[in-house]
């Protein structure tokens, strides 16, 4: 209990693992701020036009679908069509007919709607007599909001990965490794010390940007809290092999980012190509990150129900990597037991 109590306060004295832990809450709290604002003044269309150039009838239509410019000169409304950080579409008379004027580097949505308007402004007198059906415009970022709520989860749980793996780096560096290997204390405990640190930071860490980013039922409560739990532990599991793995620090903060990479770009991938193979769809359940990302997608979209297969996935995935590394470990243990000291003649 000593030796955890003395790695959770190393926490305190680590500046990499404090932004671990730190950073997936401020982006969930920035997320969670960003969802609320309204970014629909930012698809609003905007005309600019020569002052006296267009009838007044003219301008008060295209008042219609948006705001109107009048500029005094012809230099004036070329510059504010050419501006880069504006989508300003300029109109001109085109004999009984309109003509828009673009800079091309235009969103695609407003090159269309300048493609577009001067045929619909030769059909205004036919549009007026229609029977008008006003849908309601999609929110594109509403869309993958959900997907950036479960990528900030996915790397809350690193956290723990990211403490485990320097953690013992560091060990290694200072020469505590060494004092450890002699200390009265089996392999098992010193697995579950350094388990246990990276497992309750990441959880930790996670459950906070999960009480920002969503409000869910008790039932999909309790279903999150299965999914960080095991979560945390598979990438605690992760940090024990990068920190034995690391000859020192520079290699083990490699290995931090190759993990960290693997772990969110494999699941955000398979969600915007859609992957509709089965066996590919498989092989991506080999990295535990995906069952997460579903489970949590899921639970965000209602579907509770489908979240178990994702936590059986994972607690299959806690069990093997356990496995794995106690065995291991005990086959570098032997090994090292094994070896024998032969003197140098002089």
């Amino acid at each position: 209990m000593g030796g955890l109590r003395y790695q959770l306060k190393s926490v305190l004295h680590d500046k990499f693992c404090l932004m671990a832990f730190l950073l997936p809450i401020a982006v969930a709290a920035a997320l969670n701020f960003f969802g609320a604002i309204d970014l629909s003044a930012l698809s609003e269309l905007h005309f600019g036009v020569l002052k006296g150039d267009l009838p007044p009838e003219t301008v008060t239509w295209l008042e219609q679908y948006g705001s109107v410019a009048a500029y005094p000169t012809m230099e004036e409304l070329a510059d504010a069509i050419e501006e880069p950080s504006t989508n300003l579409i300029g109109v001109k008379v085109d004999g009984n007919s309109i003509k828009t004027v673009l800079s091309g580097d235009e969103l695609d949505i407003f090159r269309q709607t300048a493609d577009t308007l001067p045929s619909l402004y030769g059909q205004r007198n036919a549009l007026g007599q229609a029977k008008a059906h006003i849908l309601e415009r999609p929110d594109v970022i509403a869309g993958f909001q959900d997907m950036f709520i479960a990528a900030t989860l996915i790397t809350a749980m690193f956290m723990g990965c990211t403490f485990n793996a320097m953690n013992i780096i560091t060990e290694k560096e200072d020469g505590v490794a060494f004092v450890n290997e002699i200390l009265p204390m089996t392999r098992s405990q010193y697995i579950i010390q350094k388990l246990s640190v990276g497992f309750i930071c990441g959880c930790l860490s996670s459950i906070l940007t999960a009480c920002i980013c969503f409000r869910l039922t008790l039932h999909s409560a309790a279903l999150m809290l299965v999914l960080i739990v095991l979560s945390a532990f598979v990438s605690a599991l992760a940090g024990l092999f990068i920190g034995r793995a690391s000859n020192g620090l520079m290699a083990g903060v490699v290995y931090i980012k190759i993990v960290m990479l693997l772990f969110i770009a494999v699941p955000i991938l398979g969600f915007l190509v859609g992957i509709n193979q089965p066996l590919l769809s498989a092989a991506c359940y080999l990295v535990p990150s995906q069952a997460t990302f579903e489970g949590i997608m899921e639970l965000a979209n209602g579907t509770a129900a489908t979240a178990v297969k994702d936590i059986v996935i994972l607690a299959a995935h806690c069990a093997f990597w356990l496995l794995l590394y106690m065995l291991t470990a005990r086959i570098n243990l032997q090994s090292y037991k094994n070896v024998k000291y032969h003197p140098t003649k002089e």
